[in-house]
């Protein structure tokens, strides 16, 4: 099969070896960012696989709420205080609630978080059309948040941040209920909150 290579090892000239290796770098970094881009694994198309993607893995921890566990924050009783009557509302019409925490324990699980995780989350909210709400600051914690909405009504908050003084941690929240935008707004201010509390 000695007709078949154009240019054989002994006369291959310059070009067609630099040739070769540019070819070779190419298809090397061609793989290197389709494994960057599609992060860990096949990524998730909704929030709900998302959750059930990750739940058993080593790192994470998911956390239903309930409707008791939120009384017991007093958060209620918290909104009253402050004359919150939106943030009252928001919990009263909340029907399901869960948390997601990953808390990294290596510098490879780190670059999970920053390399694969959010960029994750933020590919599915994008694909699912969430519409962006702004962000808060909780503690040493950023969140970032989206909700689906049909005009003024909400029908499901997610947030996105990590855990004070865990470097390198993720935390993924969804709520879903009927709110109005206002009240999905006094209830992102709280949640990094929720969040530390219910991780103890």
């Amino acid at each position: 099969m000695h007709f078949l290579d154009t240019c054989p090892a002994a006369h291959r000239p310059l070009s067609c070896r630099l040739g070769l290796q540019l070819l070779a770098l190419v298809l090397a970094l061609l793989l290197l960012g389709g494994c960057r881009a599609g992060g860990p694994g096949t990524p998730a198309r909704t929030v709900p696989a998302f959750f059930a993607k990750y739940r058993d893995r080593s790192g994470f921890r998911t956390t239903e709420w309930s409707a008791d566990f939120l009384q017991r924050l007093a958060l209620v009783r918290v909104g009253k205080l402050l004359g919150g009557g939106d943030l009252t509302n928001a919990i009263t019409g909340i029907r399901s609630a869960r948390v997601m925490t990953f808390t990294p324990t290596s510098g490879s699980a780190r670059d999970l978080v920053r390399e694969g995780l959010n960029n994750e989350v933020n590919g599915l909210l994008q694909a699912e059309r969430y519409t962006p709400l702004a962000s808060s600051s909780g503690g040493a914690a950023e969140y970032r948040y989206a909700v689906r909405a049909s005009g003024d009504q909400v029908s499901e908050l997610v947030a996105t941040g990590t855990m004070p003084d865990a470097l390198g941690s993720f935390v993924l929240v969804q709520v879903q209920g009927n709110f109005t935008r206002a009240q999905a707004e006094a209830l992102s201010r709280v949640l990094p909150d929720v969040v530390q509390q219910s991780a103890r």
